[in-house]
């Protein structure tokens, strides 16, 4: 656990178990679960523990893991300005004065670098729309800056901004200083130039920042117009050794392949990559307008949305991947990208044979728009899915962006996760930070509340999406990862929250049981307006890697 630390004993508190739906204690012994029990039973191991943890009630439970998140994009995020209304702007005036203030407070060691600011929404602002090219130039002083919409997948940049990276020749261009498509990944590589030093520190602040939020690992999403290789490359050297005290990174790089050469060049560029996909975009984001759908977007009637690959392309690299032996993937979102995205997918069953495609569980990032042809493809071709519950908390429901985008009837069909779930598709949930915080508590709530009450889920299986369905979907939950039983790696976090107490025949109190005769281990509350549980300690293994105590 800690330096010179290896065992722990917790007791005094209740612990999420499936082995035992009442224990109170939990000992720890060279990063692997030794013991779960009574607290009666856990006085003989005292004498035994290097440390002993009087949890005073708080829960002991598995970790969580992120299954989509970009680590330089959230240190970023971290330290630049907030447009978010968490971040105090309600409206198109409140983003341009802290862009102005922002301006003003910068060293002059820094006028040069792009200034950033990330998480506006014009849907949430009276103005109902973006700064303009010229309002940034004013506020920023000329400045070179760069503001992410919400979802990442378009911007607005100022006048010194465009000349520097030329955007004003690519497609995705707009005179009013709005990027998408290439202007935008442009853009973004411009605004995440960085020195190396301080490349590293932004690496550790946004991991560090995950543990305190109770996440013991990470999926990080990589891609040409997000990182570089060298980036991933050393992320994964960062966090190979739990001893770094950082959560572990499974990685993920979204580069295209034509052959399995291909496939093969990138395994050997980053060594110990998980998958070749993630980020590899077959369309864009709703809020953007650049998803791709079968039908015109409800606000903007003459746009369908861009696709990014062809199916062709999907099949190509879906072969490449499979022969290469390697998990593939894409990030999908509107119902046409998916037609797309199956019409390639079959065409690589065909080729491949769909034993060889289902073996390999090929994953797909967001899928927000799944209809029952869909659902049924991915079942028998054996694809996993990692979504976003924070999305419909953001932006779901009869007044939220996606109804303004599609109408409230398309708009009730999204992120069907009950639908999923019933048919035993695999499911992990990630932020897909910066996108939405590394909240992971926020994405079980978002998924027992969500918007549409006949996709909801129980708070068991959404926990368990949030947790175990991360290393499974990552093909590393053979070892019990993500679970507390004895045996299982001691991935873990400890939470002081809210909870029910169900009382059993044999008198004895489980905090965390919805159901004592099922033996099933519940969790803190969810409901609406609950406090949320509060991280006292999360723990890699024998590494602590936050704490109170």
């Amino acid at each position: 656990m800690c330096a010179g630390v290896s065992s722990t004993l917790y007791r005094h508190g209740a612990v999420h178990t499936s082995a035992d739906p009442f224990a109170e204690a939990l000992l720890v012994e060279d990063g692997v679960v030794a013991w779960v029990g009574a607290d009666d039973t856990a006085d003989g191991f005292v004498a035994r523990a290097d440390e002993v943890i009087d949890l005073d009630g708080a829960l002991v439970a598995p970790g969580f893991v992120d299954a989509h998140v970009h680590v330089l994009e959230t240190g970023l995020a971290l330290e630049s300005i907030d447009l978010s209304p968490a971040g105090g702007v309600h409206s198109l005036a409140d983003a341009l004065d802290a862009v102005h203030r922002a301006a003003g407070r910068r060293p002059a060691a820094l006028q040069d670098s792009p200034l950033l600011g990330f998480g506006w929404d014009e849907q949430h602002w009276p103005e109902r729309r973006p700064p303009t090219r010229d309002e940034l130039d004013a506020a920023g002083g000329g400045a070179p800056v760069y503001l992410a919409r919400v979802d990442v997948h378009s911007a607005v940049v100022s006048s010194a901004l465009t000349a520097r990276a030329g955007l004003d020749v690519l497609p995705g261009w707009n005179f009013d200083g709005r990027v998408e498509r290439d202007a935008h990944h442009a853009a973004r590589d411009a605004a995440r130039t960085v020195a190396p030093d301080r490349r590293t520190a932004l690496y550790r602040n946004a991991l560090e920042h995950a543990a305190a939020q109770g996440v013991v690992s990470v999926h990080e999403q990589s891609a040409p117009f997000i990182d570089t290789r060298a980036g991933l490359v050393e992320l994964l050297e960062l966090t190979a050794d739990e001893q770094s005290a950082l959560p572990h990174l499974v990685g993920y790089r979204g580069e295209k392949c034509v052959t399995v050469d291909d496939a093969r060049e990138i395994l050997a560029a980053i060594p110990g990559l998980s998958g070749i996909g993630g980020d590899l975009n077959v369309d864009g984001s709703l809020g953007s307008r650049t998803a791709a759908l079968r039908g015109p977007y409800a606000d903007a009637p003459d746009h369908t949305g861009v696709l990014y690959l062809t199916a062709e392309e999907i099949c190509n690299h879906l072969t490449a991947v499979t022969r290469a032996g390697v998990q593939g993937g894409f990030h999908v979102i509107g119902d046409r990208a998916m037609d797309e995205l199956l019409i390639g997918l079959r065409a690589a069953a065909d080729v491949e044979g769909v034993a060889a495609i289902a073996r390999r569980g090929h994953r797909l990032e967001h899928a927000e728009l799944v209809d029952a042809p869909t659902l049924a493809a991915f079942v028998l071709l054996g694809i996993q899915l990692s979504v976003q519950p924070g999305f419909d908390a953001a932006w779901g429901g009869a007044e939220g962006m996606y109804a303004a985008r599609l109408g409230a009837g398309r708009a009730a069909a999204l992120n069907p996760f009950a639908d999923l779930a019933a048919a035993g598709v695999p499911l992990a949930f990630g932020s897909d930070s910066p996108v939405t915080p590394i909240s992971p508590w926020a994405a079980v709530r978002a998924a027992v509340q969500h918007r549409s009450s006949d996709q909801r889920i129980s708070a068991r299986a959404a926990f368990r999406a949030s947790t175990r369905g991360g290393w499974r979907l990552a093909g590393l939950d053979h070892d019990g990862a993500g679970e507390l039983r004895v045996g299982s790696p001691a991935h873990l976090a400890v939470w002081r929250a809210e909870h029910l107490t169900v009382q059993a025949a044999d008198g004895r109190f489980s905090s965390w049981s919805t159901d004592a005769r099922a033996g099933i281990p519940l969790l803190p509350d969810m409901s609406p307006g609950a406090p949320m549980p509060e991280c006292l300690r999360t723990v890699r293994g024998s590494t602590v890697l936050f704490d109170t105590f």
